[in-house]
């Protein structure tokens, strides 16, 4: 793949001109873009798969939501619907996505939308009472037609965006200068204790400018998994015969922290984002107890309702100075109104 992917790269200089040329309109004036009198931040990345959108988009809810009416929009990938809709907690994942379903299932006091078209999203969700006071844009760094106040880039450790190339020779969405609209970078999927010389080492590749701040986060599993009625510490699953089901980009470290726990499971690895076919379903249904990812679930729980069916939850743990980013952000909200 990788060989056949070289062959790609005049292509990925046409890439180059194009999008260059897209960045350098916006920037100029060339093309129209929209800003707005409430502070707007935007999770975001230069490469396309998963680089921890979702949990730093629940991060930040965490952060805002409990003196701020948070609204989040994403695009709501793989919906078969279009257009803006607002996310209930009895909506499908089919017609809202399973990232922005799992927002509105896990917060309350949290408006949750979809709109594949950001400026005009955000004109809906200006019209809804009570109107939201933030908003966070998840997936978009890449929508210019809205000016976000606030751009958060997110760039895997084992995977920086320095590494890779433009699409379609490698995974960027656009050039790596992109990333110099962001205010922050993170570095997301870090060792859970990664030192501060590799640290270091990662920060200068990335040349960033003086004005942008680099963190550091990890990955943190939760130690119960999770059903409809039920609540398990993670190490009653040793007994059970487990099928882990995952539909991410990347189940890599899901399937290493499980191995590191002593569990013995068959793992079925589909697509980012799959929505399972009717065999699909009937092959799981012979499955004795099924553990999943949090945006699988809300996939999987309406098609197999009378199945063992667990999920692990994460969350973010910045590696040092979350008390800082917290604080980079709440000053850009206060700030901002």
């Amino acid at each position: 793949m990788k060989q056949l992917r070289k062959i790609l790269f005049p292509f990925a200089g046409l890439y180059y001109i194009i999008t260059r040329c897209r960045n350098k309109a916006y920037d100029l004036g060339w093309f129209s873009y929209k800003e707005y009198t409430l502070p707007i931040i935007c999770v975001g990345n230069l490469n396309t798969g998963g680089t921890g959108k979702s949990p730093m988009t629940e991060y930040l809810i965490g952060l805002l939501k409990d003196q701020y009416q948070v609204a989040t929009l994403s695009r709501g990938y793989g919906r078969k619907t279009k257009g803006y809709l607002q996310v209930l907690k009895n909506s499908l994942a089919e017609n809202v996505g399973d990232e922005p379903l799992q927002f509105a299932i896990k917060f309350d006091d949290v408006i949750v939308s979809v709109c594949e078209d950001r400026q005009f999203g955000v004109s809906q969700l200006l019209n809804v009472k009570p109107s939201p006071e933030v908003i966070i844009l998840d997936d978009a760094y890449q929508h210019r037609k809205v000016k976000a106040g606030f751009q958060i880039v997110l760039t895997a450790y084992h995977d920086l965006y320095t590494d890779d190339y433009l699409l379609p020779a490698g995974n960027l969405r656009e050039p790596r200068n992109g990333v110099s609209r962001a205010q922050i970078v993170i570095v997301t999927k870090c060792p859970e204790r990664v030192s501060k010389e590799d640290r270091e080492v990662v920060i200068a590749k990335l040349r960033l400018s003086s004005g942008q701040k680099v963190y550091f986060t990890t990955i943190k599993y939760n130690d119960i998994v999770v059903s409809n009625d039920a609540r398990l510490p993670i190490s009653e699953l040793k007994n059970k015969k487990i099928t882990l089901v995952t539909g991410i980009a990347n189940p890599k470290p899901l399937v290493n922290h499980l191995q590191n726990l002593g569990l013995d499971f068959e793992h079925k690895a589909y697509k980012d984002h799959h929505n399972f076919a009717l065999s699909e379903i009937k092959e799981l249904e012979s499955c004795e107890s099924i553990v999943t990812t949090e945006k699988d679930y809300v996939r999987l729980s309406p098609l197999l309702k009378n199945k063992e069916l667990y999920y692990l939850s994460i969350k973010v743990s910045f590696v040092s100075d979350d008390d800082l980013f917290d604080k980079q952000i709440l000053n850009f909200v206060k700030d901002f109104s």
